[in-house]
Formats: C-alpha cells, structure tokens, sequence
C-alpha cells in the first residue's frame, strides 16, 4: 500500500536526510553483497573452463605418448622381423651353389641391418619425445589437481556466501522499505533517479574534506553551513547529488 503524504508530512527535513542516508547506506550494503555474490559465479566459470582446458591438454598430451609408445612396440617388432629374416638368410647362405646367389642374399642381410639401424633410431627419438611429453604430463597434472582443489574452495565460498547473503539481503530489503516509509514520493523517485545514473550507485553524500563525497568538487562554506543545520534538501551544483553532514548518523529519526 503507497505511503499517505499526510504521514510522510509529520517527518522534519532532518528526520527525511537521515531517513535517505540510511536508505543510501542499506543500499550500499546491498550493492555490496550483490556485487560479491555476482563476482564469484564469474571467478568459478572461469575455473571450470581452465579446468577443461587442462583436461583436453592432459588428454592429448597422453594420446601422444601412447601413440609413442605404440610406435616403439611396432617398431621392435620390425626388428625382430628383420633379426628373424637375416638368420633365415645367413642358414640360406650356407647352402648356395654360385656367388651370385650369396652375393644377393648378403644385400637382404644388409638391408635388414639397416632396417633395424633405422628402427632403433626411431625408437630412440620416440623415447625422447616420450621424455618430453612425460615433463608436460606431470606440470600439467599437478596443474590441474591445484586448479581443482581452487575451484572446490571457490565452490565452496559461493554456496556459503549465498546461503549467508540472502538472508542478509532480505533483512536489508526489509530495512530498505521501511526507511522509504518516511521520505515523500519525490524525494525517492529523485533518490532512485540519482542512484541510477551514478557509478557507485551513491545518491546521497557527506561532504568530505570541504568536497562533495560523490563528485569531489568544492562546497563553499555558506552551502556547508546550510546543509549543516538540515532545513532543506540541498544537492551538488555538479553531479546532482543530496548532500548531508557528518553529524547525520548522530541524528534520531522519530517514528
């Protein structure tokens, strides 16, 4: 039900600037927990697709070795072919009838050996990217293990922050319209209005070392003094903010 102007009216202009700065700092303290509650989603996404990344890198990096490893059994197995091929050769030797017949048969046995030379070669250099490949395994496992572990722990500060925050902003909310029930329609309107277009979402401001505390700029002394003694709603000349002075929290809002 809206509020009657007839009991907005009973409030003074001192009772309506604190009444605004404790909406202002309600307020605040709800930008606060919903900008908190808003960052960290952000921060567990991010987690969850390093995650996956890493996990895609670990996969492929261990598709690789054992791809490796796979040619490194086939080729010992062509070793053996060959090893198998030059003792078949050399049994065959003993029986030939003319040089030429050995003469080929020496080329088989010297092709085999290269067969193996080249092989071993091989085998060598697949070892040698396994090494490599094992470094990146491991610095990417303990990589991952640690994202986990900071993705649990960020899991974990979202549903406690959640569970604790909502109820927190409730009781703010709560806070928040009963503070609304004392400041006329106008002043609230102008106060939403002013709190949409700021950065801060800060519509109402104390003066801060003689400056405005949402623009900075410089409050003459006259204004201060007018502002000091709350007889009137006086904002910024610069950014339209409602200013107060430092004593408001000191002032006692009458029911």
């Amino acid at each position: 039900m809206a509020k009657k102007q007839s009991e907005v009216s009973e409030f003074s202009v001192e009772d309506r600037l604190k009444a605004l700065y404790n909406l202002q700092r309600i307020d605040s303290e709800i930008d606060r927990i919903r900008t908190i509650r808003g960052e960290l989603p952000l921060e567990v996404q991010d987690l969850e697709d390093e995650i996956a990344g890493l996990e895609t890198r670990l996969q492929n990096v261990t598709d690789e070795v054992n791809t490796f490893e796979d040619a490194i059994v086939q080729r010992k197995n062509m070793i053996a072919d060959s090893k198998s091929f030059i003792a078949k050769y050399e049994e065959q030797q003993k029986d030939v009838r003319n040089n030429r017949e050995f003469d080929s048969l020496n080329k088989e046995i010297e092709f085999q050996n290269l067969e193996i030379q080249l092989c071993e070669k091989k085998i060598s250099e697949f070892k040698a990217n396994i090494e490599a490949k094992s470094e990146v395994l491991a610095s990417s496992k303990n990589n991952l293990e640690n994202r986990k572990a900071d993705l649990l722990a960020k899991q974990g500060e979202l549903a406690g922050i959640i569970a604790e925050t909502e109820k927190e902003e409730a009781s703010l909310l709560k806070e928040s319209l009963a503070a609304e029930k004392v400041i006329e329609s106008r002043l609230l309107v102008a106060y939403k209005r002013i709190r949409t277009g700021a950065i801060n979402g800060l519509a109402v401001v104390k003066i801060e070392r003689d400056s405005c505390g949402g623009c900075f700029n410089m409050i003459p002394p006259q204004r201060q003094l007018d502002i000091s003694l709350r007889k009137k709603v006086i904002v910024c000349e610069h950014c339209g903010r409602i200013l107060v002075d430092n004593e408001i929290e000191n002032v006692a809002v009458e029911a």
